[in-house]
């Protein structure tokens, strides 16, 4: 399982939300680039970005602070957050990020969704956040009329190969992960990566997700008021099934 610890961006600085909520805003560095040294330095070889700002607004407000910390870490970067039009899709991966997540867009424009895949294949990744039993859009404040189940299907069947699926109700919160949501998901799509993100608060978190097949998790609030050690984890991940690679 690969360890993607995340560097929400808003406005340049470092920031958790809690449960997707832009009112309840933690800034914790205004200088992520920084941040993201210090994961690789404690051996994360990935990163989770979000431009929130993005995902709130569309367009690309954050992309010099991401062109930033891909040329300074050299990490496998992901990137999430108002990824809408190909231009879009197109500028990221140009700057160097490694993977694009497509979140309201795969839901609400299937054909962009097609388009992606086939220009890109892998390099696009699908963001299924799980809200009342809905699959949520527009930064979670909308709901779609899918159920996971029946997007998780459709996702298969466009030949997505990435899923990064978010418990809403356990981001931030610090309450643990969904781990039994998982177990399912891992069992009823063996097509899909899936990486679990929202809730992993504890080492017990990690080792738990770490026996499942999945991809990855991802680890925020967590790290950033020291309830998780990202040494600690990395070291639990290599020792029970191996070690980390892209």
């Amino acid at each position: 399982m690969k360890l993607f610890p995340a560097i929400d961006l808003y406005n340049g600085c470092a920031v958790r939300l809690y449960k997707g909520d832009y009112t309840q805003m933690t800034v914790y560095s205004e200088a992520p680039v920084s941040v993201a040294l210090t994961m690789r330095d404690a051996g994360a070889t990935c990163l989770h970005l979000v431009d929130l700002e993005g995902a709130r607004d569309g367009g690309t407000p954050n992309a010099e602070t991401v062109k930033k910390i891909v040329q300074a870490t050299g990490m496998f970067v992901e990137l999430g957050g108002g990824i809408r039009s190909m231009e879009v899709v197109d500028t990221y991966l140009s700057l160097g990020v490694s993977r694009v997540i497509l979140g309201t867009a795969a839901v609400t424009d299937p054909a962009f969704l097609d388009a992606a895949i086939a220009k890109h294949g892998e390099r696009i990744a699908v963001g299924v956040d799980i809200k009342d039993g809905k699959v949520a859009i527009k930064g979670w404040r909308e709901s779609s009329p899918y159920t996971p189940d029946e997007f998780f299907s459709l996702l298969c069947k466009k030949g997505v190969r990435t899923v990064i699926c978010t418990d809403i109700s356990k981001d931030g919160a610090m309450i643990g992960t969904n781990r039994a949501m998982y177990a399912e998901l891992a069992a009823r799509y063996p097509s899909l990566a899936i990486i679990a993100s929202g809730g992993v608060s504890s080492l017990d978190d990690i080792s738990a997700l770490n026996q499942l097949n999945i991809e990855g998790a991802i680890i925020g609030k967590a790290y950033y008021i020291g309830a998780i050690d990202l040494t600690q984890a990395l070291s639990i991940v290599r020792n029970e099934k191996g070690a980390q690679a892209i």
